[in-house]
């Protein structure tokens, strides 16, 4: 480990592989790329000091590089123990940028580089599961006057937000970067579908077409993953508690089925819930032998692990990212990516094209914060659909492609009622 009085990460040596994978990554996020050549111009962030738990990716390490473009300043630490990328977390440390994070982080580090940042008294955060912000609320929050808002990265974060707000423990404002469609309809269904499903394959090389797979929630990620599964030739089979989605999942030609009937069925499972136990014990018990269980849900809650490894006979590792568990009787099951989020622990996380969507919704985020410093009260904000739209366009160019305008008469014609039949 290599440590100095603003960073901590695995090896300083690593830091030239780190900036050719961040020169890669910009390649492919021309749409943030764009913001952080108007961000060098007009400097919004100009004085402002941002803390970010973020997974620390090549395609963070852009955005990193956008909001000191605008005139940040940054401190920054992982949101999950195995999403570091390590040579990335090198070549930010040798950029100046305060960073504390490495791939495998122990729980002690994980929370000990979480206070790293908010020692650093950040005027914004940045965060993808809500861990800085609930630091900050319930051990730290003497800092709150200081602090202009936050923004919150991904589903699961926005529902613990949503939980605060309603027991009237949120603090100060946080913008839900997840509800915005450039985000939750992008990086949630085409993130999501194809890096777990990369996640998966770098884990076991194993063959998904003519499996049964199962997809445990069917929100945006969930039918990213089904439908990213289906077209590799599975059979896909569809758990849902709530009926709308089950509904969904049905309609789109999915099977659909509680997981107690699924587990009996299933070669390969994934969870994406943001819910605790949804594949427990039980469930567990009653999968063939050999199945393969992942999870792409923001914590390791998804799956009981803690319940498995207490009825497992004995544990050991298969190769990097595979554990295999052996249940009284013989039976192998066999835990991806320790059941953390196995599109981050086993592969690189999203594209970057889809990151750069999501985090020029992150930095829109902060100037928008900043803009409106003293006017928020404390609650959980959605970007305004011009920011979204914005975004949208920003990603259509760099994409190369153009899209019709209203003429006129079509503009009078939405904005009036009295012409009909």
């Amino acid at each position: 480990m290599d440590k100095g009085s603003n960073y901590e990460v695995k090896d300083l040596k690593l830091a030239e592989q780190g900036r050719k994978n961040l020169e890669w990554a910009e390649m492919q996020m021309g749409a943030l790329l764009k913001v952080k050549e108007r961000f060098a111009k007009e400097k919004p962030l100009k004085g402002i000091h941002i803390g970010l738990a973020l997974h620390v990716t090549k395609e963070t390490g852009v955005l990193v590089r956008t909001l000191v473009a605008g005139g940040a300043t940054i401190a920054i630490t992982g949101c999950n123990p195995l999403s570091t990328q390590d040579d990335v977390a090198a070549a930010l440390a040798e950029e100046g940028i305060k960073v504390w994070a490495y791939k495998g982080e122990t729980k002690e580090d994980y929370y000990r580089y979480l206070t790293y940042v908010i020692q650093t008294k950040p005027q914004i955060t940045i965060d993808d599961g809500c861990d800085l912000v609930t630091e900050i609320h319930t051990k730290h929050p003497f800092l709150i006057p200081s602090i202009i808002g936050g923004a919150e990265e991904t589903t699961t974060g926005v529902i613990r937000l949503k939980a605060m707000d309603k027991d009237k423990a949120l603090k100060y404002p946080l913008i839900a970067v997840n509800d915005s469609n450039t985000k939750h309809l992008m990086d949630n269904v085409k993130g999501t579908g194809q890096s777990t499903i990369d996640g998966i394959l770098r884990a076991t090389n194993v063959l998904i077409a003519g499996q049964t797979f199962v997809v445990c929630g069917y929100g945006e990620c969930g039918k990213g993953v089904a439908k990213r599964a289906q077209g590799m030739d599975a059979n896909v089979i569809v758990a849902e508690i709530d009926p709308f989605r089950a509904l969904q999942a049905a309609m789109d030609g999915f099977r659909v089925m509680p997981i107690k009937e699924s587990a009996k069925l299933g070669d390969i499972f994934v969870t994406v819930t943001g819910n605790k136990n949804v594949i427990d014990l039980e469930h567990i018990q009653l999968m063939k032998n050999h199945a393969l269980l992942a999870n792409s849900g923001h914590f390791d809650a998804e799956i009981n692990i803690a319940a498995l490894k207490k009825a497992a006979r004995s544990q050991r590792n298969i190769r990097p990212f595979m554990d295999e568990y052996e249940l009284p009787g013989g039976k192998k099951i066999f835990i991806l990516g320790e059941g953390r989020l196995v599109n981050l622990a086993a592969a690189e996380g999203h594209p970057s094209t889809i990151m750069a969507m999501s985090f020029c919704n992150q930095a829109f985020a902060c100037e928008y914060l900043v803009k409106h410093k003293g006017s928020l009260k404390p609650g959980v904000y959605t970007l305004p659909k011009e920011m979204d739209d914005e975004i949208a366009r920003l990603q259509l160019d760099a994409m190369g492609i153009t899209i019709d305008s209203p003429t006129a008469e079509q503009k009078k014609y939405q904005e009036s009622w009295l012409e009909g039949t």
